[in-house]
């Protein structure tokens, strides 16, 4: 087995991967086999990813869908063990002390349909946007929500209902019977 002092750290990791990105851009005008080679590659990895799972006990699957470039993996093969909705409420839940930190609030709201959905609430010095607007919290969240779980089409801020404040009645009003006079 490869010692783990030899693995790529996550910068360099990212970084080879958005060079995979421009090469796999310039692939799809490319005559010839090499996009076809690319997608059986793929494919096949998908498979052995799929038989390590298989084979793997429940808390080494849980810790392999936890790291995340091996998550982004078993989500691109559609094998990942977590279903997609408790992937996009743990990506919220990531993002809530940041969205804190700005004078907001952020909680998971659930799924409806293809749709992730989350309650975005300022507070205290929050005001209209939470330092730089709730566009971009909600930006933000869409991006990490949709990394994790592609699978859903989008993601939507639900808003509070204002619920109307009950109106103060004497008891005594209710209470109190017309008199026969009163009643004419």
């Amino acid at each position: 087995m490869a010692d783990a002092a030899v693995r790529l750290p996550d910068a360099a990791v990212e970084a080879r991967l958005a060079r995979l990105d421009e090469v796999l851009a310039g692939l799809e005008t490319a005559p010839g086999p090499a996009l076809e080679a690319v997608r059986l590659l793929t494919e096949v990895y998908g498979e052995a990813l799929a038989r390590v799972l298989d084979q793997a006990a429940e808390p080494l699957r849980a810790q392999l869908a936890e790291d995340e470039l091996l998550g982004h993996l078993l989500v691109l093969h559609d094998i990942h063990p977590e279903p997609c909705e408790r992937r996009a409420a743990r990506a919220v839940e990531k993002l809530r002390p940041a969205v804190r930190e700005r004078g907001g609030d952020l909680t998971w709201a659930g799924v409806e349909g293809q749709v992730a959905r989350v309650r975005l609430s300022s507070g205290g010095g929050c005001g209209s946007g939470c330092g730089g607007g709730s566009a971009d919290v909600l930006e933000a969240v869409r991006a990490a929500v949709l990394a994790v779980a592609p699978e859903l089409e989008s993601v939507e801020a639900v808003t509070e209902e204002r619920k109307a404040t009950p109106a103060f009645v004497p008891l005594s009003t209710i209470k109190r019977r017309a008199t026969p006079q009163e009643a004419r």
